[in-house]
């Protein structure tokens, strides 16, 4: 469900929208961040295969069903874990039996040769695919490498979800999830096309109706999902991401994060990490281009203003990079931090007396003050200042819009459960819902929006805390 090199730039290109429009945005594309070159490409697979497997990126197939498209993913729904299937051209246990036309009845109807496929396959997206490109993916497939063994998980639904002939009446209502607007630009439908279709985005951020179909009245306004929270991307300037240029967008959907901004974690990293950083700069273009347009819905979380001056300043100009100054600055706040505690109750904090801190090492492990547990549970990773180590893939925090939204549901989620970054090579963010109490998770959350914030103030309760936890977990 799940928020290119260049001996290949000559093949990508065909499949975007005008290069020349494009280079009238972007003329030389040299301050975009680079792409990342296409895997299961090669001059020895015709056009039409080397087509289909761009498209599989730009489908996203891989979050679901696995680089090697053996399957077993678990989706979270609220009808139970659906399990993707193996879809490699195995003839026993994946789609070696497939026909052309069975593969598009699957890709727009959910329609598998001896069963209906439950819709946490995108299909109701999938169902506006062109033919062009069902053929490519299709010709693609047949060179994955086979898989010949069934996935790990299957799908087990109670009675009455188990009975798959059920989907015909909710595809009458659902399919497709989305119409195609009049009047855009040819950029622009090619943008539509990517976001609404094949990137399928409103799967994840456009909330659910009472059938669990997409309601199209809120389109990308939105949604909640398993742990997180996918949020807004309408053009609205207070809840959505209206105040996002279009670089902005492309920088994100291409690396992940925007400086100040935001981070890509759960799904959405698995957006990027699978499909979006290998599409062509000019794909991308027509994505920001068309997000620009869709109608803003403002909803009632809304994100608060970047006080720049509000916002630390790294320590030193070298802090980030440099591993031994950031573990002794670390070792010094933490001897210089007084010893306070929380009234759980009021979640008010108290000064007690620090004289009896003098190991300059740790902060006492029954420290509760604020700042004490950033210190000792997320300093030694996002650092003192929030800046982290970029160099080694840890996230830097000031400024997020994950801290600064109305509702501090996300930023509590992501301490809570933890968050796995947009590539494997980023270390997962540990979660400590086991590990602290509510008011201690209260606690960090209230800091983290402060000070890393710029919030003037944030009173998170451990009550709030309890209620993320309860409806998330």
């Amino acid at each position: 469900m799940k928020p290119l090199s260049i001996p290949i730039s000559a093949l990508v290109v065909s499949l975007a929208c005008s290069t020349a429009y494009a280079d009238n945005i972007y003329p030389a594309h040299t301050d975009l961040p680079a792409r990342t070159s296409l895997p299961n490409v090669s001059p020895l697979n015709s056009d039409l295969t080397n087509r289909g497997a761009y498209v599989a990126r730009t489908a996203d197939c891989m979050a679901c069903h696995r680089e090697d498209y053996s399957g077993g993913v678990p989706i979270e729904t609220p009808i139970g874990n659906i399990y993707s299937t193996n879809i490699t051209p195995s003839t026993q246990y994946g789609i070696g039996n497939y026909t052309e036309a069975d593969f598009k009845n699957a890709l727009r109807k959910g329609r598998a040769p001896k069963h209906q496929i439950y819709p946490a396959m995108p299909y109701p997206s999938y169902h506006g695919m062109s033919d062009d490109d069902i053929s490519a993916l299709f010709a693609y497939f047949q060179t994955v490498p086979i898989i010949d063994k069934p996935p790990e998980q299957i799908t087990h639904l109670p009675f009455p979800l188990n009975i798959r002939s059920l989907m015909l009446a909710w595809n009458v209502i659902n399919v497709p999830s989305t119409e195609n607007r009049l009047g855009l630009s040819q950029t622009q439908q090619r943008g539509e096309y990517l976001v609404n279709n094949l990137e399928h985005c409103g799967t994840c951020h456009t909330p659910r109706n009472l059938t669990q179909g997409l309601d199209k009245d809120r389109y990308l306004s939105g949604a909640p999902l398993g742990k997180w929270f996918a949020p807004n991307i309408t053009p609205d300037n207070d809840t959505g991401i209206g105040r996002w240029s279009e670089r902005d967008i492309i920088a994100y959907l291409r690396t992940g994060k925007l400086d100040k901004q935001a981070y890509a974690g759960g799904p959405m990293a698995e957006a990027v990490a699978h499909s979006t950083r290998y599409l062509t700069d000019e794909d991308l273009s027509a994505m920001a281009n068309y997000l620009k347009v869709v109608p803003a819905i403002k909803t009632d979380d809304y994100l608060i203003p970047v006080n720049v001056a509000r916002l630390p300043s790294p320590k030193s100009t070298s802090i980030t990079y440099d591993l031994l100054e950031q573990k002794d600055y670390l070792a010094k706040a933490k001897a210089d931090t007084p010893h306070v505690s929380i009234n759980q109750s009021s979640n008010q904090i108290s000064n007690q007396s620090s004289s009896q801190n003098n190991n300059p090492n740790r902060v006492m492990e029954n420290s509760t003050s604020p700042k004490s547990l950033y210190l000792t549970h997320c300093a030694s990773c996002h650092g003192v200042d929030g800046y982290a180590q970029p160099d080694a893939r840890y996230t830097a925090i000031v400024g997020l819009s994950s801290i600064r939204r109305a509702k501090p549901d996300a930023l509590i989620g992501v301490i809570a459960f933890g968050a796995k970054g947009a590539f494997n090579t980023a270390p997962k963010m540990p979660g400590f819902e086991k590990d602290l109490s509510h008011a201690q998770i209260a606690s960090i959350t209230n800091y983290v929006r402060i000070n890393f914030g710029g919030l003037p103030s944030s009173d998170v309760s451990a009550d709030e805390v309890k209620r993320v936890i309860k409806e998330k977990g």
